[in-house]
């Protein structure tokens, strides 16, 4: 995309106001991260607790003549996928944050809501989604080249293989790739918006709010010890980039330790995460949720034991614990929090 326009484009995505404009505005929100911002409940287990008596209640709002509905005022692209908002948004055959939170977000607006998910599994913070301003950690990349050079040799011995040596150069540019293929997703969809979704045609974007869901790749090799510099890196960036100073940010805390406090990495990056609301530049702009306080527990009391009743335990969840449990229940709860805390901010 050229340049000039992409700027023009991002800043008319702040500077955009006013009452008159107001029928002709689409609220953006961002929902970045690994894989649980990808989303793992499976669509099975929605679709058996919205039927199941004891928690069909909790999914009631999102489904109508026993059919889940598809928002005709909430739109989402998730890499290459985009429409309505309704389950299957996470990856294959699953469901994550995004029903739920744009549920809220649909329900608080009488503008159109866009949903922009760029997710993947297993990228840190550290290294995939390092921003610019985080700098590259040069010893780690040359201690990097060491470990891969070793690998790629013997692998080529062992293989009778010919594969070319790392250099320096490409493990550098793997530092970032993430973060710089976010702003790509986020700059193609706005740019494309007309052609995803024929309902906005005409409609003038206006970036709302970002939600980042992410935490567990950080956990090794020292990397939580730097989470949270590089997430006020990566905060003050995105709001850079985007020209949005203000830009209201959402981060949801680690809590795969479930109703179990924290220990070692995951404590730090739960700590990391939950300072950033005492930066001085992210009072009021920036939040933090707790995601271990919404476990569901009816899934983390089966799981110790799911492979001895598997009949029961997918009645419930459907991952594993680093997935939150593959719980619908527990991912629709995080979606709700994390859309609740958007809108405070922007309030």
């Amino acid at each position: 995309m050229n340049t000039r326009i992409l700027s023009w484009l991002l800043v008319g995505l702040v500077l955009l106001s006013g009452p008159a404009l107001a029928d002709g505005r689409v609220k953006v929100f961002i929902l970045a991260g690994q894989s649980n911002m990808e989303g793992k409940a499976q669509n099975k287990l929605l679709e058996y607790q919205a039927k199941d008596e004891k928690t069909a209640d909790l999914f009631a709002h999102l489904r109508k003549d026993d059919q889940w509905i598809t928002r005709d005022d909430v739109f989402i692209k998730y890499l290459n996928r985009h429409g309505g908002l309704t389950i299957g948004y996470g990856s294959p055959n699953r469901t994550g944050v995004e029903l739920e939170l744009g549920t809220v977000l649909g329900d608080a607006f009488d503008e159109p809501v866009l949903l922009i998910k760029p997710a993947w599994g297993g990228h840190s913070l550290f290294k995939l989604f390092r921003s610019p301003s985080a700098g590259i950690p040069e010893e780690r990349i040359q201690a990097e080249l060491v470990k891969k050079t070793e690998r790629t040799q013997k692998n080529n011995e062992k293989n009778n293989r010919d594969d070319p040596m790392p250099t320096l150069e490409g493990i550098r540019g793997e530092y970032g790739s993430s973060y710089r293929n976010m702003m790509k997703e986020v700059q193609s969809t706005l740019a494309e918006m007309d052609s995803l979704f024929p309902a906005l045609k005409g409609k003038s974007p206006e970036l709302a709010g970002f939600v980042w869901f992410q935490g567990w790749n950080d956990q090794y090799e020292g990397a939580e010890v730097e989470y949270a510099s590089n997430m006020e890196h990566f905060i003050k960036d995105v709001r850079r980039e985007l020209k949005a100073p203000k830009l209201p940010f959402v981060i949801g805390v680690m809590g795969q330790n479930q109703s179990k406090p924290a220990k070692g990495p995951m404590l730090a990056i739960q700590e990391a995460q939950l300072a950033m609301e005492k930066v001085s530049e992210f009072r009021g702009n920036v939040r933090a949720v707790r995601t271990d306080v919404l476990v569901d527990k009816a899934a983390e009391a089966l799981y110790p034991t799911w492979r001895d009743n598997v009949e029961e335990w997918e009645k419930v969840g459907s991952d594993h614990a680093y997935h939150y449990l593959g719980s619908a229940i527990w991912f629709n709860r995080m979606g709700h929090a994390f859309g609740d805390a958007l809108l405070d901010l922007m309030r």
